[in-house]
């Protein structure tokens, strides 16, 4: 029986999130002590491969899953370029944290089934994670750097505050070019969950003034109430020219 890459996926949702969340584990153990053993980093540094191997072969089986021959597959490419970028640039250490992608759709999947629930839940734990690896990300990418001002993980995490809100003090900043791309990826971030936020809000507005609001009367059309008088005399009429055509003593 063929496996869909749909299919696969669901099958796989459970190991790519653990493994998602062993990536964070590791990630964040060598961000925030760099004063590790050499033989605890590359014991990290192993289980950063080890993830980064899991969603390779993920990615591969979806391809080769996907149905209409070359053609099919390169569709297929073309559509989920984001997990191709995961697969593909393990080597730069901000975008190691898309892996962290399996990890919310895991969340997104096991929410609320309500719409207005599911939105609150993802956007919730999305801001939360997307501030801790973007934090991380920008001390990994600062620490140590000649002129750098962010060199501990609160100080890290104060400036991804400030950045995913867009408020933006201007007390830290980063110098690096690595840093700097973090930067923009936070701000592009902050600016989606932001609308995402406002848009889940407007709606919940809504939604709980037509819960509250007495259920209006129906309203008929003065031209409606007109035709209905005209069917009411049309049928009286009808009635009459009946009565008249009747034979006398039927």
């Amino acid at each position: 029986m063929t496996v869909s890459p749909d299919a696969w996926q669901r099958r796989v949702e459970w190991p790519l999130a653990v493994a998602a969340l062993v990536f964070l584990a590791a990630y964040s153990w060598l961000v925030l002590d760099p004063g590790l053993p050499t033989t605890v980093r590359r014991t990290l540094v192993l289980l950063d491969y080890a993830t980064w191997a899991l969603f390779a072969i993920d990615y591969a089986m979806r391809v080769l899953l996907a149905g209409g021959g070359l053609r099919g597959r390169l569709s297929y490419l073309r559509h989920h370029l984001l997990d191709l970028l995961i697969v593909l640039l393990p080597v730069l250490r901000p975008l190691r944290l898309l892996r962290l992608i399996a990890l919310l759709r895991f969340i997104d999947r096991r929410a609320s089934k309500s719409l207005q629930g599911r939105v609150a839940v993802y956007v919730a734990l999305s801001t939360v994670l997307v501030l801790y690896a973007g934090a991380l990300a920008e001390l990994a990418a600062e620490r140590g750097a000649p002129g750098a001002n962010i060199e501990t993980f609160g100080t890290s995490l104060w400036w991804a505050v400030t950045t995913i809100t867009t408020v933006g003090y201007g007390d830290v900043y980063p110098v690096t070019t690595e840093g700097r791309w973090v930067a923009a990826a936070l701000m592009v971030a902050g600016v989606a969950l932001l609308g995402v936020v406002t848009a889940s809000l407007a709606s919940w507005f809504v939604a709980r003034v037509r819960r509250d609001e007495p259920p209006a009367e129906p309203t008929v059309h003065p031209e409606v109430i007109a035709l209905r008088a005209e069917v009411r005399e049309l049928t009286a009429e009808l009635r009459v020219h009946r009565a008249g055509r009747e034979p006398p003593g039927s």
